[in-house]
């Protein structure tokens, strides 16, 4: 299962070549690898179906390891598109071409393809938000779409002593991030479902268009005083109280609640 193997995927080769090699040198070595897994499966006298099952679950492992949301669809569709290329998969049955795309339908529900894909909060992008936005200890915190459980990770090292839950709609995703993420009480469930009015955080790794939907939802359900933290994606049209530099140079928007329009049309600082 994908969303188990990128659980181990930081001691692969994969994890490593990407911090030490210019792009797209990573994804190279990841499509190689993927083939080394295809030939020695089929070697040791797997069928071809089980071969390309495997190695495009790797792939997909491989990618969920990337930030960059093209190069991580890049690595996870290159070893199928390139099998399809030499020629070699006329021996597959048609349906056997239904497993990558089963992969991906695991991970990504229907019913969760409005919402961001899976791209895991960085290390380190959460750590000044205990200072920024202090809470007791006890505070409930959500990660609201908390896929294989990084930001959880995350949230854990900014509040040591918070009441940590995430909620994913992806039972692959979800089931990784309960055995991640001890420490938090993960449900499979819909993000926009349940309420947020218990919260004194909400953190959200969303896109740009789910961000009206999200301010919507905080201004109508969270207690004055409670926080929403969005990594990367501002709220156009609203005063955030605080913006956040995180290691690699994205902003971390903090807006505390009632949010207050900005001004001048853009974010508050």
């Amino acid at each position: 299962m994908p969303s188990l193997l990128a659980r181990n995927l930081p001691a692969a080769p994969i994890a490593v070549l990407r911090r030490l090699l210019p792009w797209p040198l990573p994804a190279l070595a990841a499509w190689a690898l993927a083939w080394v897994m295809f030939r020695a499966l089929l070697a040791a006298g797997a069928p071809a179906w089980l071969g390309l099952l495997a190695a495009s679950a790797f792939g997909v492992g491989c990618g969920l390891r990337l930030h960059n949301r093209v190069r991580a669809l890049v690595v996870a569709g290159g070893f199928p598109a390139s099998l399809l290329a030499s020629g070699l998969a006329g021996g597959l049955p048609a349906w056997a071409w239904l497993l990558p795309l089963t992969l991906l339908l695991l991970l990504y529900p229907r019913a969760a393809w409005r919402d961001a894909p899976l791209f895991p909060t960085p290390a380190g992008a959460l750590d000044g938000l205990g200072h920024a936005a202090p809470l007791p200890p006890g505070a409930r915190v959500l990660d609201a779409g908390c896929g294989l459980g990084h930001g959880l990770r995350a949230l854990h090292r900014a509040y040591p002593r918070a009441r940590l839950e995430g909620v994913e709609w992806s039972w692959p995703l979800a089931l990784a991030a309960r055995l991640r993420c001890r420490q938090a009480l993960v449900r499979r469930a819909d993000l926009w479902a349940g309420s947020w009015a218990p919260y004194d955080l909400v953190y959200l790794f969303q896109r740009p268009e789910s961000m009206p939907r999200a301010l919507a939802k905080a201004r109508a359900e969270m207690r004055p005083g409670s926080w929403l933290a969005s990594l990367e994606f501002e709220a156009t049209g609203w005063s955030a109280q605080r913006v956040l530099r995180c290691p690699d140079g994205r902003p971390l928007w903090l807006y505390r609640l009632p949010l207050h329009a900005s001004s001048a049309g853009g974010p508050g600082r």
